[in-house]
């Protein structure tokens, strides 16, 4: 997982805004070639991503272009027993799956998908309960939002954190990745 939160660990505000990101921190500060926080060669490294279905309602509602799509041509599923069709505006870069994770995980791993991208709160957490994560980055953003979207739900079990590497960015953002031990 790859995932930015407040600084009390929100990952959107009660109405699933994320404006918040672009105006935390230090905003007039060049970044230079850490202007991504290391997301670039993160996206690099994955061979598909799963996401959740506000995390996707929410990527549609910027209705980013082909040059502003940001997570190349790696195969994007989105999670969603409500939902049965992709927004007009990702039908070419995202697919509706509503079965069983785990059968999911066994097809991908099947069609040879060896590093998945997990994204949004409720996905996260489950795949955390399926032990299913093995690595975290976490960029918090120098805001407390006071509410919001929890980044984790509740665990089935204790989830130990370890290995940690932070980076600060000159900007006030702070980056912790952490390898996943399951107790």
């Amino acid at each position: 997982m790859f995932i930015a939160t407040s600084a009390d660990g929100f990952i959107a505000t009660n109405d699933g805004g994320v404006e918040w990101l672009e105006t935390a921190g230090k905003t007039d500060v060049d970044l230079g070639e850490q202007s991504d926080m290391g997301f670039n060669d993160f996206i690099a490294s994955v061979d598909c991503m799963i996401m959740g279905r506000g995390c996707m309602e929410k990527l549609a509602s910027f209705n980013l272009t082909s040059e502003q799509w940001p997570y190349g041509n790696i195969r994007i599923i989105a999670l969603s027993k409500s939902i049965k069709e992709v927004p007009e505006n990702l039908k070419a870069w995202v697919e509706i799956y509503s079965g069983n994770v785990s059968a999911l995980i066994s097809e991908l791993e099947s069609a040879g998908f060896k590093h998945a991208y997990v994204d949004g709160g409720a996905t996260i957490t489950s795949f955390l309960n399926l032990k299913l994560i093995n690595e975290m980055t976490i960029t918090q953003a120098p805001i407390l939002l006071g509410s919001g979207k929890p980044l984790f739900g509740q665990t089935n079990q204790p989830v130990k954190l370890e290995n940690a590497q932070a980076t600060a960015f000159t900007n006030d953002y702070i980056q912790t990745k952490y390898e996943v031990n399951y107790l």
